[in-house]
């Protein structure tokens, strides 16, 4: 799923589950500098949403989740559904992860998104197939058959190295690597080689 100018030469891809509490910390730092950056047309944002949470806690939040995601994209609502979402993780864990019901009661919160359309789309799980793309795409990202762990933030199709990573948890210093990055592309690139 892609968000922000289609001309911007800066392309960041962010790879989340939605049952991942790294992903919340991050989403409530870094991530900040990122939809700034993507709001201002200087970055465009990729998302591939994964779901391996299912696997290691049980149960098909993050599935449900992601098909709920999708089908907010539809509507125009991805990002602000996506904010809710994420403020709301620890509250889906504690009450069943998230079941249709409580992704549809989240929904009520992002005004314009409940519709008849969105409803179907999560209670059917209307975009199964894309979850399941979203999940392949995600296991072939990087070196781990099994994927990178999330958050994994790639920036003009490098991914932040280890070095670095911990800079993606405070807004300030991700917004700095941000405009370093598009002050000085072929730098970034060289750095990441």
């Amino acid at each position: 799923m892609t968000v922000g100018d289609p001309q911007a030469k800066t392309v960041v891809r962010v790879y989340e589950d939605p049952r991942c509490p790294v992903v919340a910390e991050f989403e409530a730092t870094g991530a900040k500098a990122i939809r700034a950056e993507t709001l201002g047309r200087q970055v465009r944002t990729e998302c591939t949403l994964a779901s391996f949470k299912d696997v290691r806690l049980g149960g098909d939040g993050s599935k449900r989740a992601v098909n709920a995601l999708r089908a907010a994209l539809d509507a125009q609502r991805f990002t602000e559904y996506h904010a809710v979402l994420v403020e709301s993780q620890e509250e889906a864990e504690t009450s069943g992860g998230y079941t249709t019901e409580h992704l549809l009661n989240l929904a009520a919160r992002v005004p314009g998104l409940r519709s008849e359309a969105f409803d179907a789309a999560v209670s059917s799980t209307k975009y199964g197939d894309f979850v399941t793309a979203s999940q392949a795409a995600y296991q072939q990202t990087g070196d781990d058959p099994i994927g990178p762990g999330t958050p994994a933030v790639t920036i003009d199709a490098k991914m932040v190295s280890e070095k670095i990573y911990g800079n993606l948890f405070e807004e300030d210093l991700t917004a700095e690597l941000l405009t370093t990055v598009r002050k000085n592309p072929v730098a970034w690139q060289l750095y990441r080689s």
